[in-house]
């Protein structure tokens, strides 16, 4: 099907007046609209307004290593200025660390550089900072936004999404709170590979939002921000968004601004346990547990904490730290999991858990939460795309350690492919020499790309070795 431009469709509406039906076109209803008394107040009005100047367009430039060589893209989002620091709040998939290049546009439409301060894919939020010094020497100026409070949002309660849909900037759509606890299975999917949305329930609207919303806010009828537009449910009817609720979002943005700048990338540190929990509705009869009382434990990572200390599938915690759960519900279970995130790392957790009629205590030490997904790069040369292997991948993958590289991608007729490396090999070593880290690996790459014939790699497949002889030089 070929390219159209916008649908316009007129629409009428059928009203009884004085006894008599009749039929109003658009224009004509629209006439009558305008004439009613309009209630919105003036503080309403400036609160709206200063909201969407404080809305910008993001203008990605970001780079990937998937095919074995390096490529960039452009994409464009959207983001809202949070403080007079030229702090912006957007979308983690609008804004990764793979970005070489961000560009704003703010509301008077002049463009300025920004930097990425932090980034957190577990809720898929980024915290950039507009570049100050050049908006002082050109004499630009910005608004800010003001923050709502999230928890008070209930369903039916008027909502305005705001952002750059399909390019279009300032654009904004109107809707409600159709659920104001939206929980998946699962989170809500993933960024680049990375996991999103285990530590908190989604405001869901049925305000439209289109790709270039994401990272925009999500606004009340005076313009405080109660959300930050996330992604919507493609293929559906309905219009059906999802928002990152501002009340997870301001612990988020507080801990990269306070971790992130100077050159260092800002994050959210959280703790681990390998618990994997389900909704105990239905379920409480076969374990003889009253209604509200207790998780089920669905899962748990191998090599994790909670592995070792010997907690099973099947098995019901009961408390936190002497604090009750209650996961009846799947909408509970993203508090149970951010309990568990927000302990200190190395800390001691006392679990109380119940398995058949015998109730045990259990006290494990929190390890630092970690993706599955490592750091990427190219082997451009070589033809080779890597990954850091992780150590939440070397348990899914029962491997005995996090050395080595994880093959995602060759190009064929390179050097890598020639040598007959391929995809989820792990490039254990290189010359002889173990690979511990990424740069360790940068390092070698440069000193042999284009000063030797040949490169002896070791790499593990399904647990078996093999030794390629790669060959840099035609």
């Amino acid at each position: 099907m070929g390219r159209t431009g916008p649908r316009v469709e007129i629409f009428s509406l059928r009203l009884v007046i004085g006894g008599e039906a009749r039929l109003l076109s658009g224009v004509r209803f629209l006439c009558l609209l305008l004439a009613l008394p309009l209630t919105v107040s003036a503080a309403t009005s400036r609160g709206f307004n200063r909201l969407l100047d404080a809305v910008v367009r993001i203008d990605v430039r970001e780079v990937s290593f998937e095919t074995g060589v390096k490529r960039f893209t452009g994409g464009i989002g959207s983001g809202v200025i949070l403080n007079d620091d030229g702090y912006i709040l957007t979308n983690a998939h609008v804004a990764s660390p793979r970005a070489v290049d961000l560009s704003i546009t703010l509301a008077n439409l002049e463009r300025v550089k920004a930097t990425l301060v932090g980034w957190d894919h577990w809720t898929d939020l980024a915290l950039l900072r507009l570049d100050l010094t050049d908006l002082k020497r050109r004499g630009l100026k910005f608004s800010h936004a003001d923050l709502g409070d999230s928890d008070k949002m209930q369903p039916g309660d008027p909502v305005f999404a705001v952002g750059t849909p399909y390019g279009l900037t300032r654009t904004v759509t109107r809707g409600i709170i159709s659920n104001n606890r939206r929980s998946f299975e699962e989170g809500l999917g993933s960024i680049n590979g990375y996991e999103t949305g285990l530590f908190n329930t989604w405001l869901q609207t049925d305000a439209a939002i289109n790709p270039g919303n994401s990272g925009g806010p999500l606004i009340t009828e005076n313009g405080l921000v109660v959300g930050i537009n996330s992604r919507s449910s493609s293929g559906s009817a309905e219009s059906l968004g999802f928002a990152i609720p501002i009340n997870v979002a301001k612990r988020v943005v507080a801990s990269l601004a306070r971790s992130g700048g100077d050159g260092n990338m800002g994050s959210v540190t959280r703790s681990y346990l390998g618990l994997v929990f389900g909704p105990l509705q239905d379920l409480e009869k076969f374990y003889s547990l009253k209604q509200n009382t207790g998780v089920l434990v669905n899962s748990v990572d191998p090599g994790s904490p909670a592995a070792k200390a010997g907690l099973k599938p099947s098995d019901i915690l009961l408390t936190i730290d002497g604090v009750a759960v209650d996961g009846r519900f799947p909408e509970q279970l993203p508090p149970i999991l951010d309990l568990i995130a927000n302990k200190t790392v190395g800390a001691t957790v006392k679990l109380a858990v119940k398995r058949g009629d015998q109730a045990s205590e259990y006290a494990l030490v929190t390890e630092k939460l970690e993706s599955r997904q490592g750091e990427a790069w190219a082997f451009e040369k070589w033809g080779l795309a890597v990954r850091k292997v992780s150590r939440a991948y070397a348990r899914e993958n029962q491997l005995t350690d996090v050395m080595g590289l994880l093959v995602t991608g060759v190009q064929n007729g390179f050097p890598a492919a020639v040598a007959g490396l391929g995809r989820n090999d792990i490039i254990i070593k290189i010359n002889n020499e173990t690979i511990t880290t990424l740069d360790q690996a940068k390092k070698l790459y440069d000193a042999l790309a284009d000063k030797t014939d040949s490169v002896l790699i070791e790499s593990q497949f399904n647990h078996q070795v093999s030794l390629r002889v790669l060959k840099p030089k035609p």
